[in-house]
Formats: C-alpha cells, sequence, structure tokens
C-alpha cells in the first residue's frame, strides 16, 4: 500500500495560553530520513516532518510548538 501524499498535523496551542491548536497541510517531499522515513513538509517548506502511522516526528522544532517531538498526523485523500 502507498503512503499517502498528504497529512493534516496538529500543533498544540501554546502551553498557558489555552490556544487553540494548529492544523498544517503537510504534503510528500520525495525526500527520506537518514532512518528511511519520508519526509513530509508544509508549501513553504518551513516545517518538515517524518510520518510513521498517524504520528509526525518534527524534523526542525517548529515555531510555537514548545516541545512536542510526537503529533498527531491524519492522512488527507
Amino acid at each position: 500500500m502507498n503512503a499517502p501524499s498528504r497529512y493534516a498535523v496538529t500543533l498544540p496551542g501554546v502551553p498557558g495560553r489555552h490556544g487553540p491548536p494548529e492544523v498544517v497541510i503537510v504534503h510528500a517531499t520525495g525526500t527520506m530520513t537518514a532512518d528511511g522515513g519520508p519526509v513530509y513538509a508544509d508549501t513553504a517548506g518551513t516545517f518538515q516532518v517524518e510520518i510513521i502511522g498517524e504520528m509526525a516526528r518534527p524534523l526542525a522544532e517548529p515555531a510555537g510548538s514548545g516541545q512536542h517531538t510526537c503529533l498527531h498526523a491524519q492522512p488527507l485523500p
């Protein structure tokens, strides 16, 4: 089965500010991590994640995400 070409990744709101979560749409980049996982990125390419199942692991700390290393990823049609 082929991996989805895009996902919705949920970034939690800033702790203590009661802000809503932010949803970022990421697309397959065609590149792989050193571990062989597919890399997905937002349109600007500034937010990059490796997605395994429904878990997104940021490859660099996304702005405003705090110290989250495991984010929810929902496959999109």
